[in-house]
């Protein structure tokens, strides 16, 4: 008997009328992009259609897989999980500056505003850190995606924290188990813990975002071409 790791991915969605559903979820090979097209490609055969932001993290397979599964929307790179990657390119010593510094563009209130102090960031740490400041240049348009939509929004889609409780209660939930015998035990297991949770949103009735702000969300149409997006593309 040979025991392997497997990685069980989850879509979380937001509706047309602001509510949170559970999308849909998958086990297998996270490392490749087929894995990623074949589970984005079987959500819009159940329906998924009118993507306009995609969140997650800048897992390679998973963006590429966003990029040509959902062209037209925009992709947010999560903020959380960019700041861990900046921090491995600055010395520990200057990491608690640096993160102070990364969470004053995100309490910025207006998108000139934001942009602006990310790319004096990025200036001021040119000199002494280049490595970060270039990381800074190259994900600005996908880290600040957010801008894009209603401020109401922002706090909510500019990473995958939402998500990421969810994920918390599965893997408590599979902390108990430990070993499973095959895919279909741990589709089971994860696929009742996901719909015990849409259940209870479905009951609690609450909108994740209110009708107005969902009214602002830009067109397909109207929303920017990324250039990261443009480059997998070509």
């Amino acid at each position: 008997m040979q025991v392997c790791s497997r990685a069980v991915v989850v879509a979380m969605g937001v509706n047309a009328d602001g509510r949170r559903e559970l999308l849909g979820l998958k086990v297998g090979d996270s490392e490749r992009e087929a894995f990623w097209s074949e589970f984005i490609g079987s959500l819009k055969e159940r329906g998924l259609t009118g993507v306009k932001l995609v969140i997650s993290d800048a897992h390679k397979g998973l963006t590429n897989a966003i990029r040509r599964m959902l062209q037209g929307s925009c992709w947010q790179r999560c903020r959380v999980h960019f700041a861990r990657n900046l921090l491995q390119s600055v010395p520990k010593a200057h990491q608690g500056m640096v993160t102070a510094a990364l969470r004053s563009v995100f309490a910025q209130e207006k998108a000139s505003e934001i942009e602006a102090r990310w790319d004096d960031l990025a200036s001021s740490l040119a000199e002494r850190f280049p490595k970060a400041a270039e990381l800074m240049l190259k994900a600005r348009e996908d880290v600040l995606a957010f801008r894009h939509f209603p401020d109401q929004q922002w706090r909510k889609v500019w990473s995958t924290n939402l998500l990421e409780r969810v994920n918390e209660e599965i893997k408590r939930r599979t902390r108990v188990v430990g070993i499973f015998p095959n895919d279909a035990a741990i589709t089971r297991l994860v696929g009742a813990v996901l719909l015990e949770q849409d259940e209870h949103w479905q009951l609690e009735g609450r909108r994740m975002f209110s009708a107005e702000s969902m009214s602002a969300i830009p067109s397909l149409e109207e929303l920017p071409v990324q250039p990261s997006l443009q480059e997998a593309a070509a």
